[in-house]
């Protein structure tokens, strides 16, 4: 005959072990039974207890840690109000992509995204975005690796994680907000702080959480650093960046914490402050030596200003703290890369592969790694397996696209040709697909088809110099002097240092002086 545990307990157990739907279960059916008698060598109740340990549940289900997650939508890009200089100081901003001092690789050697920054080794929240120009750019850029639809607006996403989190409980919301009574919960801080939380991260109500988190802190006698750092977040998610500072700031004299500098740094993110961030996690790094996410902070900070140099340096000091940190790893082995040493890029996408990530991103860096390492043998096979591994069309394109490249390196332009058909065919969208297949058109002689995917490649991806001097070049062939010469200066604009651009430009100049 087995003994029983207590049904308090036995929840706690589910908690502990991360099986949260069977513990609001069992919570909910204590809360039924309701019995008021008083836990021996406690100040709760048994339905308190069962309360506070229901809400937390219930919040772990939805938690989302709002330290990385942070991606910017339509809205929050296009109709900022919080633009501090239209016309930043070189090195200064990260809106403006060419303001960097590091030296960075050209777009020659290191294809860049649309707001000009080169490609980095790992997709990040807003890696892929940037600052677009236009509302038409804005709509283009993709949301994550994994899907083509930008975010409309952040609050949108939190929005529809609160209105999941219903399904949670078919009866429908577990506490009615609007009947409860906040001044009453925030004299007592355990229940507090596990209400709060539910009310920010489930209900997603941020100005209930905001009322609770102030009423709370003024019983605390604004000595609870926890609470500051609530409000500053609650302020944060309101889009009032520099209320929410003042709070961080606060909850930073008061108590030295690596997470509260994290959330101080996003700030500073917001408000385009890339130098004051580094500061920031400078300062944090002689109070937290060592403290890898401060030292991937500073890397990805000096990545998006286009210093890779000084990126790698700190990526490789988180590399010393952590040897198995997969971002500096892949940011490292693209370096690697793109700094023309496929060989040793090869070493550390091997170290992934040996830690365990098995995707379709890895092993086609692998046989990138491979063909440029002229290691044949191993390139086809890597390429094949990162195919089977493609979890959507747009990777497999991806895939398709390095093949068709592979194809061009071995001289097979029939199989490269149809290698990019097969990139288009998969993602119709693929600029670089159809500026590859324009210049094996013209090998062919089929000028107006070359052009005309040409034209394409440019209006999907204004960011790129490729196209645009393709297509200048190949007006200047055919006489088209003047759409030849408003190529050209796409082209320079987005690659100001690429020299055949220059040199057509001068060429184009002095045919319209001798006219």
């Amino acid at each position: 005959m087995g003994l029983e545990t207590e049904p308090l307990l036995q929840a706690w157990s589910y908690f502990r072990r991360r099986k949260f739907q069977l513990c609001a279960d069992l919570c909910s059916q204590l809360l039924e039974k309701s019995p008021g008698h008083q836990e021996p060598d406690s100040e709760f109740t048994v339905s308190q207890a069962a309360w506070s340990l229901k809400t937390r549940a219930l919040t772990e289900m939805v938690y989302v840690d709002e330290i990385d997650i942070d991606q910017e939508g339509i809205a929050e890009m296009m109709l900022d109000e919080n633009a501090i200089a239209q016309v930043a100081r070189p090195g200064t901003s990260l809106k403006l992509p060419g303001t960097s001092q590091g030296g960075g690789p050209s777009p020659a050697v290191r294809p860049v995204t649309q707001s000009g920054r080169p490609v980095t080794g790992f997709v990040r929240p807003s890696t892929q975005s940037g600052r677009p120009g236009t509302m038409e750019q804005a709509i283009r850029t993709p949301r994550t690796a994994h899907t083509a639809r930008p975010i409309t607006s952040a609050s949108g996403r939190y929005v529809r994680l609160g209105t999941a989190s219903m399904l949670t409980n078919p009866e429908g919301p577990f506490i009615n907000l609007s009947r409860l009574n906040l001044a009453k919960y925030a004299q007592k801080p355990k229940l507090a702080k596990a209400l709060f939380e539910y009310i920010f991260h489930h209900e997603n109500d941020v100005k209930n959480a905001l009322d609770l988190a102030a009423l709370a802190t003024e019983h605390a006698q604004y000595k609870d650093w926890w609470w500051k750092v609530q409000i500053g977040k609650c302020y944060y998610r309101l889009g009032l960046y520099r209320e929410a500072e003042k709070q961080f700031k606060s909850a930073l004299k008061q108590q030295d914490m690596v997470d509260t500098i994290l959330y101080l740094a996003k700030v500073y993110f917001r408000l385009d402050q890339p130098l004051t961030a580094l500061h920031l996690f400078k300062q944090g790094l002689d109070r937290f030596p060592g403290e890898v996410t401060l030292l991937c902070g500073i890397a990805r900070i000096y990545e998006e200003m286009n210093n890779i140099s000084l990126a790698a340096e700190y990526y490789r000091e988180v590399l010393k703290q952590d040897n198995t940190h997969v971002e500096a790893i892949a940011c490292i082995g693209s370096n690697h890369f793109y700094s023309d040493q496929p060989e040793i890029a090869l070493r550390f996408y091997r170290r992934l592969l040996q830690m365990g990530v098995y995707n379709c991103q890895l092993f086609n860096n692998l046989g990138l790694c491979c063909f440029y390492a002229q290691q044949y043998d191993m390139t086809l096979t890597s390429l094949e397996r990162a195919l089977s591994l493609a979890e959507n069309e747009e990777e497999a394109a991806d895939v398709w696209y390095n093949l068709g490249h592979v194809a061009v390196g071995i001289g097979d332009l029939n199989l490269a040709y149809q290698c990019f058909k097969l990139t288009l065919a998969n993602n119709n969208d693929h600029a670089e697909a159809y500026n590859n297949l324009a210049v094996l058109e013209i090998r062919r002689g089929h000028v107006e088809q070359a052009r005309a995917l040409l034209q394409t490649a440019s209006s999907l991806a204004p960011h790129m110099y490729e196209p645009h001097f393709n297509f200048a070049a190949l007006s200047d062939q055919v006489g088209d002097l003047q759409r030849s010469y408003i190529a050209a200066q796409k082209s320079k604009e987005a690659f100001p240092g690429h020299v055949d651009t220059q040199q057509l430009i001068k060429q184009l100049k002095q045919h319209f002086a001798m006219l």
